[in-house]
């Protein structure tokens, strides 16, 4: 596969000035990824983080409880028709589809797998581009899986910003490779790169 070269990890006049929302799509590999990235983020971030986590039906997740001792922002799971609370790190419950209604509160759906996966990146990231338009920043990282291909295109083509991991870096290079190989990102970077660029983006300064 040819991959196209995007530009380097960096702000610059394309991208939108304000960003409302960051949703996060992840699968094989998470655990270690998220781990970079979400300690990372500081307290004072003013903005909702959003992750979707492949997460076996049947299963608890322990995601919360993992990242709750290791992150500065609170983390939690949401529940139906709750608003988007910026300042948190929300986490995908296991088995639900988790969605952003235009009014910028969340809904949990149960309607069927995508890409045999539910909760679905595509389906976070198609719904928050609605939601949110030029002001969503996506996320894509690590994953062995197709989905968050189609959400990356929504996310670009509602205006917002897509990020992705570099895939040499990737426990899982499948989803960042299609992803770069269909033209959907902005910027291309390692994790600490993509820290970077959040933290400065969302703060308004250069990286």
């Amino acid at each position: 596969m040819v991959i196209p070269s995007p530009g380097p990890l960096s702000r610059d006049a394309e991208l939108s000035p304000r960003i409302g929302a960051i949703v996060v799509g992840v699968s094989a590999g998470a655990i270690n990824a998220l781990s970079v990235l979400l300690p990372a983020l500081p307290r004072e971030l003013a903005v909702a983080v959003i992750v979707v986590v492949h997460v076996s039906a049947g299963r608890r997740s322990l995601l919360c409880d993992l990242f709750r001792a290791r992150c500065a922002m609170r983390v939690r799971e949401p529940v139906d028709k709750e608003p988007v609370g910026a300042g948190t790190i929300w986490f995908a419950p296991p088995d639900y589809h988790l969605l952003v209604e235009r009014e910028r509160t969340f809904a949990l759906s149960l309607e069927a797998p995508v890409h045999f996966s539910r909760p679905s990146i595509d389906v976070l990231f198609e719904s928050a581009a609605d939601a949110y338009g030029s002001e969503l920043l996506a996320i894509v990282l690590t994953s062995a899986s197709c989905d968050g291909s189609a959400g990356a295109l929504s996310v670009r083509s509602h205006g917002g910003t897509v990020v992705v991991q570099e895939p040499d870096t990737a426990e899982a290079p499948l989803l960042p490779r299609l992803v770069i190989a269909q033209g959907s990102p902005h910027k291309v970077g390692t994790l600490l790169e993509i820290c970077d660029f959040v933290r400065a983006t969302v703060e308004g300064g250069a990286p």
